[in-house]
């Protein structure tokens, strides 16, 4: 489409934009820092749209001193004549009416991604002040507005043969509770969308005085040098396939590599945006890569006669994949773009990868016959799990479904009432089974460091006694038979001690949820507790902190002596009114809950410390040394 074929009668309009600042949470999720990064999301959408389309080579985004954020891309130029419906131009359209755009049958996009076209809206109306300056049809135009309402109509400032758009925008302060970008967030998403789009440059520019930064990205291979950024640091078994092509009106994209890990990492997008759900274009992968992986081992007696088929999960050890589809009308499910929909997208990215991936194996025997071991080695590893899995739950049902000895459980059976402390080792056990509530808190102890469950495979993890006693504490089972559904306590809460093997033994914990019950966090089940470390007394007043800042201030402030200040080394040494009082009393305790706001990130964070891979561990810890405080040796 050309730029005189995009114009105010592509601009369609829905709905009206009031509600957007009485509940800005409908529209971007909250008013947290993950709220403020989605107003520079939504514009940084439109200029991706614009790159999609064929129109825009340069992105440049900008972190301001005053706390505003700028992106200018290099497209057409948001029009500037008036819109018949509405009565203003089209630019004033789009920012102060919800549901106005190019992206609702007008023709403006025949890809687009955006949330539902609100985007630059709701920009608008959860900002203070919003600046536009479009360069288009000659000239250099400008308007204005505070609060989403017009403060300076569109006005003609200057000649120009440029074109393009620049968004500016002011948060509203009223509105958010954090007006602080962070560089790092920024630069992730602008990285990943400049792999999404090849060809397009994006820069980033953070001009605070104290966090001056910039970066620039533009990646000519797309997703495939995504692919490699993924596997830095891993051992990886085969070279990188890509495919690109499009079936049925629906552009496939997808790049993959098998590594020796044991788990897969596979990141799907429709229309750039990320959805972590999945959906259809995720189905019709799996599909065709169990078949035509079965299908060639078969031809070529890397699966004998007897040997049973590929599953879906032995042919994705190991796999970091992108799938990327572009789909004129995406349908989505939820606000959130969390899952696809669309029927027709399963066949075409079927279709599509089944024919290049059976051209790669044909012509790639090295790496077929890598990726054929590997699977045949997942298929082994699955049934040895199977059969250990099996031992440990009939061994449970001959003893009448025994839980483990160690645990103290409670008396409820409601789950949705019900907790389970995994605490580490006997002393604090037996602290936490004393100072419990014994009808909704269940203990269980741990000896020692449990194993690390990020190099060895199920039935290797399911002969460790810890590993064991936990998953049946559980009750969701593991691998194949998990159920989250079967979880018999709503909250699991990690409490260990605040020192270095306390931390040690909290993240392979972490490893193990994070990989083997990873619904379980996504449910939000995961919490760590927040154990003092230091008690503070005077008199018969006594105060608890879990930092050396909040120590001082106390000390400073009721003049506490040295004497009357311990250093808590270990829940071991509380007695149990103290662990109940400051750790376990659901109505003064602190829990964190664990999230994942970034798999992606967290993948790559378990893969590089709990790893084989000596050299990105040490420039992690590197990295990372000077945010060390109060180390424990």
């Amino acid at each position: 489409m050309s730029e005189s074929d995009y114009g105010a009668e592509q601009i369609q309009v829905l709905e009206g934009l009031d509600p957007v600042r009485k509940r800005p949470g409908m529209y971007i999720g909250s008013t947290d820092a993950r709220g403020l990064h989605h107003l520079v999301w939504e514009v940084l959408d439109n200029a991706i749209d614009e790159a999609m389309a064929g129109h825009c080579e340069n992105i440049i985004v900008r972190i301001h001193a005053d706390g505003s954020v700028s992106l200018f891309d290099d497209g057409r130029g948001i029009p500037v004549e008036k819109h018949k419906k509405t009565g203003i131009s089209a630019v004033e359209t789009v920012l102060t009416v919800l549901h106005a755009g190019g992206k609702f049958g007008g023709g403006g996009y025949k890809v687009s991604g955006g949330l539902h076209g609100v985007g630059v809206s709701v920009v608008n109306a959860l900002s203070s002040r919003t600046e536009v300056t479009v360069h288009r049809d000659g000239g250099k135009h400008f308007v204005a507005f505070e609060s989403g309402a017009p403060a300076e109509p569109l006005k003609k400032i200057d000649d120009s043969d440029q074109h393009g758009t620049i968004v500016q925008f002011w948060p509203d302060a009223t509105i958010f509770e954090t007006l602080d970008f962070d560089f790092p967030t920024i630069k992730k998403r602008v990285r990943q969308q400049a792999y999404l789009t090849r060809g397009v440059t994006i820069s980033l520019f953070d001009d605070r005085e104290e966090k001056q930064n910039a970066c620039q990205f533009y990646f000519e291979g797309g997703i495939s040098s995504f692919v490699h950024h993924l596997n830095e640091g891993t051992d990886q078994i085969t070279s990188i396939f890509s495919m690109e092509e499009e079936k049925d009106d629906v552009m496939v994209e997808i790049s993959l590599q098998y590594t020796q890990e044991f788990h897969d990492n596979i990141l799907s997008f429709a229309n750039n945006i990320q959805t972590v759900e999945g959906g259809t274009h995720v189905t019709g992968f799996s599909t065709a890569l169990t078949r035509e992986l079965n299908k060639f081992s078969r031809e070529n007696e890397f699966l004998k006669e007897k040997d049973p088929n590929f599953t879906s999960d032995d042919v994705r050890e190991g796999l970091t994949a992108i799938i990327s589809v572009k789909v004129p009308e995406p349908q989505f499910e939820g606000q959130t773009k969390a899952k696809l929909g669309n029927s027709n997208v399963r066949s075409a990215v079927e279709k599509a990868f089944a024919e290049k991936l059976h051209e790669f194996l044909i012509e790639n025997p090295a790496d077929a016959k890598s990726i054929a071991n590997k699977c045949a080695l997942a298929t082994r590893a699955r049934l040895a799990a199977r059969a250990a899995r099996d031992t440990v739950i009939r061994k449970g049902a001959l003893e009448g479904l025994t839980l483990p000895g160690k645990l103290a459980d409670c008396s409820s059976k409601k789950p949705e009432e019900s907790e389970i402390f995994i605490v580490e080792g006997d002393s604090a056990g037996g602290s936490a089974k004393q100072g419990r509530d014994r009808h909704t808190q269940a203990i269980l102890p741990l000896r020692g460091k449990i194993l690390n469950t990020e190099q060895c495979r199920l039935d290797k993890m399911l002969g460790n006694n810890e590993v064991k006693n936990l998953t049946v504490a559980l009750g969701t089972s593991i691998g194949e038979t998990f159920d989250a559904s079967k979880l018999r306590y709503h909250k699991v809460v990690i409490m260990t001690d605040a020192d270095v093997d306390g931390a040690h033994i909290r993240t392979l914990l972490l490893t193990l949820l994070f990989r083997h019950f990873r619904p379980l966090v996504d449910q939000g089940r995961i919490y760590i507790a927040q154990p003092p470390l230091y008690k503070l007394q005077k008199g018969r007043q006594i105060w608890y902190t879990m930092t050396d800042e909040e120590k001082d201030r106390l000390k400073a402030e009721h003049d506490v002596k040295g004497d009357n200040i311990q250093r808590y080394k270990g829940l071991g040494e509380m007695n149990p009114d103290q662990l109940w009082e400051t750790t376990m009393d659901p109505t003064k305790r602190t829990l964190l809950k664990v999230t994942i706001e970034d798999a992606e990130q967290a993948d790559h964070t378990f893969r590089v410390l709990m790893g084989d891979e000596v050299l990105p561990r040490r420039k992690f810890i590197q990295m990372h040394a000077s945010e060390v405080k109060d180390l424990d040796i």
